[in-house]
């Protein structure tokens, strides 16, 4: 495990960079908020009755000068102390997740020492000049360190968010029973961007009303300066919360327009703890769950065909067995000789020759409407017209048989096979037992094209057709095709009709 991993224990869970960049901003935005709480403190609060006002600013700008270079230091080391595992940490792993989940939390509480701390030295260095003086320092300081905690602590999470996602890995955030993250994490910023601000303008208020010594001049300016910073920080606190609850949501949405379109293989950033980041990893979980589903449903549309899968899919839950009388047209096609192509050749040419052929069956079918009800050994029956209706049946059963015969003719000379297409009425449905059961077509179609198929190995082009069905397909279709002789079918005790494909011009 390296450093950047975060789980090497006596090191930081943070990388060089990351902590990098959260010294500088958090330096950068407290130097900032003392900047501001001097420069209300110095120039803009009532200092009516106390002498010297020169030296005093003077006075305070050496004590915060060196307060700062002690504090500074000071909070970088204690700052990349909160984010060390110890050495004698006995789950490492677990103690380096929780310290970065509980990051901002962390740099705030060592923040808030510091000011605090700061509120209690410059409120007594003031005291020996001015009571009232004294508890105007202490209170724009408090106010300032309360606000600037606030905002560290926005620009801290969002610094923090990666790493957060990366302990997230695989430990969704918890369910909260009371208060919620959300509920908590709202209140709490109304309180520090709006409500401890707006304290500051009363105690101005009030320290004018118990003295009663201010000019209207000097408190209308005190109220414009805390009024307006209140503003400026307010509505900082206010952006940075929003961002801080609508970017996990805004990310979620992003990612179900993508799922929308069709693309599952999208994840969602899981680095918020609260329930935004249950949101993001329930997103998660339920696009795992859609890609498992069509998965499945993939894999099962490939066994039993994607015509009755959809099918299935778009019905009702209860399975129900039986069928219904559908006009449709039969497909079959037969290998010849594939027994002693099995005894002659290596068993995994077999399958590379089966499969070869098998593919040209599967795409001359699918490409016309019809599907693949089962594959019989070196055999396949392919069925149009059911479970979903077709236009024309018979039509594109022929046409798929003679582009078959052609593809097979040109792509695979080496072999031989037979082509049977008749169409009629049968019985579609599902057969077999709740447990265990297929879609398929039976009926006197289904035999037709069997025997069929058996005379055309002995035809050229290995094709035929029963005369009926060419008579049922559509004239752009049937012209195709010639009427041939008739000839009884074993098992028939009537002649059937045949027809055969136009050899191409």
């Amino acid at each position: 495990m390296t450093e950047e991993d975060g789980q090497l224990p006596g090191r930081s869970v943070l990388g060089w960079r990351v902590r990098l960049l959260l010294g500088v901003v958090v330096v950068l935005a407290n130097v900032g908020g003392a900047v501001v709480v001097l420069a209300l403190s110095a120039y803009v609060l009532p200092r009516d009755g106390v002498p010297d006002q020169v030296s005093l600013r003077t006075y305070n700008l050496g004590v915060l000068a060196i307060f700062l270079l002690v504090a500074v230091p000071l909070g970088l080391y204690w700052g990349r102390r909160r984010f060390t595992v110890g050495r004698r940490s006995k789950d490492p792993d677990r103690r380096a997740r929780m310290i970065v989940l509980h990051g901002p939390a962390r740099i705030v509480q060592m923040l808030a020492l510091l000011w605090l701390a700061a509120v209690v030295l410059f409120g007594g260095l003031n005291l020996q000049y001015s009571g009232r003086l004294a508890f105007s320092v202490t209170a724009t300081t408090a106010i300032g360190g309360i606000t600037t905690c606030a905002l560290c602590y926005l620009l801290v999470e969002r610094i923090l968010r990666r790493s957060a996602a990366r302990v997230l890995s695989g430990y969704p955030p918890k369910r909260r029973r009371l208060v919620t993250g959300v509920m908590l994490r709202s209140v709490g910023f109304w309180a520090l961007g709006t409500a401890v601000p707006m304290i500051g303008l009363i105690l101005a208020g009030l320290v004018a009303l118990i003295y009663g010594d201010s000019s209207p001049a000097q408190l209308a300016v005190t109220i414009l300066a805390i009024g307006g910073t209140a503003v400026g920080a307010g509505l900082l606190t206010t952006i940075g919360a929003a961002r801080a609850m609508s970017d996990p949501i805004v990310a979620v949405r992003r990612a179900l327009a993508r799922v929308q379109d069709g693309d599952l293989d999208v994840r969602v950033q899981v680095y918020d703890n609260t329930e935004l980041g249950q949101l993001q990893a329930g997103f998660n979980t339920m696009v795992d769950g859609l890609r498992e589903r069509e998965r499945i449903r993939d894999l099962f549309g490939r066994h039993v065909g994607r015509e009755v899968a959809e099918a299935a899919a778009a019905g009702s839950d209860e399975v129900r067995l039986g069928g219904e009388m559908r006009a449709v047209a039969v497909l079959f096609v037969d290998l010849s000789g594939s027994t002693a192509m099995a005894v002659r050749r290596p068993a995994e040419e077999v399958v590379g020759v089966l499969n070869r052929f098998f593919g040209l069956v599967v795409e001359c079918v699918e490409n016309t409407g019809g599907w693949i009800n089962k594959f019989e050994g070196d055999a396949a029956l392919a069925v149009f017209g059911a479970p979903t209706d077709l236009p024309d049946a018979p039509g594109t059963a022929l046409g798929a048989a003679r582009r078959l015969g052609e593809r097979l003719a040109r792509e695979m000379p080496e072999i031989s096979a037979g082509v049977g297409v008749s169409a009629g009425d049968a019985v579609a449905g599902n057969i077999g037992d709740p447990r265990r059961f297929e879609y398929t077509v039976i009926g006197d179609p289904v035999n037709e094209a069997a025997r069929l198929t058996e005379l055309a190995k002995s035809v050229p082009g290995g094709v035929l057709a029963a005369r009926q069905a060419v008579a049922a397909a559509g004239d752009s279709e049937a012209r195709h095709w010639r009427a041939g002789e008739e000839v009884t079918l074993r098992g028939r005790d009537e002649p059937t009709g045949t027809a055969s494909p136009v050899a191409p011009e």
